[in-house]
């Protein structure tokens, strides 16, 4: 049976690393989710924007199967420019992912949750510092209504070169980033990947198509810490 992953959150899960400027995956063993039904993996996965583009869970899915000598699908459900509050319980965003993962787990076996977004929530100090508390509320209701409470998940810190985009300057964002790693202390079989020397694609906004790789691989590392500790996944 394939194992499958969750991909949500904004721009940044979805994917906007410009297509052609790292190498297609090629890996016969991923697929990702269309209409309840499993295709083959291309780029981009998670077309939620005519501009959709490279994203990290394609890298992720990949390192994945070849670790784990299994096929790998990706479930996208990840929408640009959200807003956490937007995610919320009950919301249409939730709402879509839980149905995404009832038709999911007919034909797969879900394996994780890769969560990225923060951004729309880094232009407001109440927003950046509620952040925690709102997620935790949020995510712990989505493992319970779609019977994830043990499935590892994995977020992503922002990058630091949203400093540089108008409305940014604040540096607000890095109230988020610290929140983010207060979630991954608080929840159980939850890890979060650095975003550390990464870089984005020119609009000082979103990781480029090398960082995304990149990426994706350092979330992949995190989910192995989660799944070796003592009573993992």
């Amino acid at each position: 049976m394939i194992h499958s992953f969750l991909m949500i959150g904004q721009s940044n899960m979805a994917g906007r690393g410009r297509l052609g400027d790292v190498p297609a995956i090629e890996n016969k063993k991923l697929f990702m989710l269309r209409n309840g039904k499993w295709y083959p993996l291309s780029e981009p996965v998670n077309y939620d924007r005519p501009f959709a583009g490279i994203s990290l869970a394609a890298s992720f899915a990949d390192e994945y199967a070849k670790k784990f000598d299994c096929e790998a699908g990706l479930i996208p459900c990840a929408d640009g420019g959200t807003s956490l509050d937007e995610w919320a319980c009950g919301g249409q965003l939730y709402t879509h992912v839980v149905y995404q993962v009832r038709l999911a787990q007919k034909v797969s076996e879900i394996k994780g949750i890769l969560w990225h977004q923060g951004e729309n929530d880094s232009g407001d100090i109440k927003n950046a510092e509620t952040y925690r508390d709102r997620f935790i509320k949020m995510i712990t209701a989505l493992r319970r209504d779609c019977g994830l409470e043990k499935v590892p998940l994995i977020l992503g810190e922002l990058g630091s070169f949203l400093i540089n985009y108008p409305g940014l300057e604040n540096g607000y964002f890095k109230i988020v980033n610290k929140q983010l790693a207060e979630i991954a202390q608080a929840l159980p079989n939850t890890g979060l990947a650095s975003s550390e020397d990464l870089t984005d694609n020119g609009d000082n906004m979103h990781f480029n198509a090398v960082s995304l790789r990149e990426f994706g691989r350092r979330y992949f590392e995190k989910y192995l810490e989660i799944t070796a500790k003592p009573g993992g996944f």
